[in-house]
């Protein structure tokens, strides 16, 4: 039997899959620690971990291809793109071979504590829900490791989104979810978003076609190891992205 809590969930191993997918481009100095915190967190769980990785220079490659001898290659997959062709693709590319009924998204810089898996999860049995997002705008969620410029940005896009789309839930930027594997598949048909708007664009559109969403309070630490990918050109997507969903929602 699978202990999901101490309470009286139980569900046997053949009953759930959790398809993990890691989109990564530069993160060697990441993927070991992320995946080795996720077999952690997950040790009474059926899932497979996939890693998107966009031809990373860094030898991102490499590293999984050690860590799939420790922890077996049908439990770590390696599905590598030629170059960087955005975030959302990675997450399409990765769908085309998950073998689980449920899939979790996740960053690979550690921003995304696998701690709080098993939340996700034990909110989604509890509920039903088709969608389990993590949120850093409650109670008992957070942000550590940003100046507060980043924070007061992170902040006004969120409110200006909210403002302009009322999407029912309090995070619209983030990328830490869970999705039942069919839903996830309805509403990725409707999204044309590519790059960091896609997060929000997916939200929105499964918000609007009445799937229900459930949150998780979760703290957000900046990266340790690597740059941040986020710059000027993202920020200018986001502001199109959201006149788009305006328009089109």
């Amino acid at each position: 039997m699978v202990i999901i809590s101490d309470a009286s969930m139980e569900v046997t191993e053949e009953k759930n899959k959790y398809s993990i997918i890691v989109p990564t481009y530069n993160e060697r100095l990441n993927i070991a620690l992320i995946i080795y915190l996720i077999f952690k967190h997950l040790s009474n769980v059926n899932f497979e971990v996939i890693v998107v990785d966009d031809g990373s220079p860094d030898g991102t490659q490499d590293i999984v291809k050690q860590l799939q001898q420790v922890y077996g290659e049908d439990r770590i997959l390696l599905r590598a793109r030629p170059r960087k062709l955005g975030l959302g693709t990675a997450y399409m590319h990765g769908l085309k071979h998950a073998s689980g009924n449920f899939i979790v998204i996740m960053d690979a810089d550690l921003s995304h504590h696998p701690k709080y898996l098993p939340s996700f999860i034990r909110r989604q049995m509890e509920t039903g829900a088709s969608i389990v997002t993590g949120t850093r705008y409650v109670k008992g969620g957070g942000v550590h490791g940003w100046n507060l410029m980043r924070k007061l940005t992170s902040r006004g896009a969120n409110v200006l989104a909210h403002t302009l789309l009322w999407p029912g839930v309090s995070d619209l930027t983030g990328s830490f979810r869970l999705y039942r594997k069919s839903v996830l598949e309805d509403v990725i048909r409707s999204c044309v978003s590519k790059g960091y708007v896609f997060q929000m664009e997916m939200i929105v559109r499964a918000s609007r076609k009445g799937y229900h969403i459930e949150e998780v309070p979760i703290t957000f630490v900046d990266r340790v190891y690597g740059s941040s990918k986020l710059g000027g050109s993202e920020i200018v997507e986001y502001l199109k992205g959201l006149v788009y969903l305006l328009v089109t929602t």
